[in-house]
């Protein structure tokens, strides 16, 4: 896979949509805090056809509410693994403590004083337990939230091609046109993005008292830049009919 070829063709991308091109530029800032109205525009973005017009204001707010349920509907089970791994580890834990005791008996008695006291340690259970069922339930999660990620990422593109939000949940397809571009392939350039994004955001943020204001400005560029690498990745081989 090309990374270099799919930033610098995002690089030009961006610029012809934006340079020279103000009033658009400035249109999309304005779409950029009425947020539905440039997800429609990535939407057009991720299309595949050279830099679009912004037009088609109804269009592009109901593009982007739909886009906007796609990315939801695939967190959903980020979401509950997150929920499910967090009760998995705390509840045991809170289990572990027996109501108050009276200090003289041991026995629960009506006291004026009552500590708690610990049960009877089970075999093979302790700190190092907890840290080790913690790293592994951490570890799971991260895999699986990568892997949602990039069937959500494949899930919009589908959908900006065929125009249609049932595409975006036809799993099997996503998996087979991820899997003919090879999952690791598709994670190592979404990693190259995230870094070069990184870099560069962070260089502006440096530069004195207009690095932040620049960012703010140039933030149309980071988007339109952005979908179009990942359309780019979409079509490293042809997606499943």
């Amino acid at each position: 896979m090309d990374y270099i070829r799919f930033l610098s063709d995002s690089f030009d991308y961006t610029k012809e949509a934006l340079w020279g091109r103000w009033v658009r530029w400035l249109l999309l800032l304005v779409s950029v805090v009425i947020f539905p109205l440039i997800y429609g525009y990535s939407l057009r973005v991720m299309s595949g056809k050279p830099a679009p017009e912004l037009e088609g204001w109804i269009g592009l707010f109901v593009d982007g509410i739909k886009l906007i349920v796609i990315t939801i509907v695939y967190a959903i089970p980020v979401w509950v693994l997150a929920i499910v791994g967090l009760a998995a580890y705390f509840i045991p834990v809170s289990t572990t403590t027996t109501p108050g005791v009276c200090l003289a008996t041991q026995q629960c008695i009506r006291c004026a004083y009552f500590i708690p006291v610990s049960t009877t340690a089970i075999p093979g259970s302790g700190p190092e337990t907890g840290i080790f069922v913690l790293l592994a339930l951490l570890i799971v999660f991260i895999i699986f939230a990568v892997v949602i990620g990039i069937l959500s990422t494949f899930a919009m593109v589908r959908f900006a091609r065929t125009g249609r939000m049932g595409e975006a949940f036809r799993v099997r397809a996503l998996v087979a046109h991820i899997g003919e571009i090879g999952w690791l392939n598709v994670f190592i350039a979404l990693v190259v993005l995230t870094v070069v994004l990184a870099i560069v955001e962070l260089v502006l943020v440096l530069v004195p008292l207009i690095g932040v204001p620049l960012l703010l400005l140039l933030t149309p560029a980071f988007i339109i830049f952005v979908y179009r690498y990942i359309a780019l990745i979409y079509e490293s081989a042809p997606a499943p009919a």
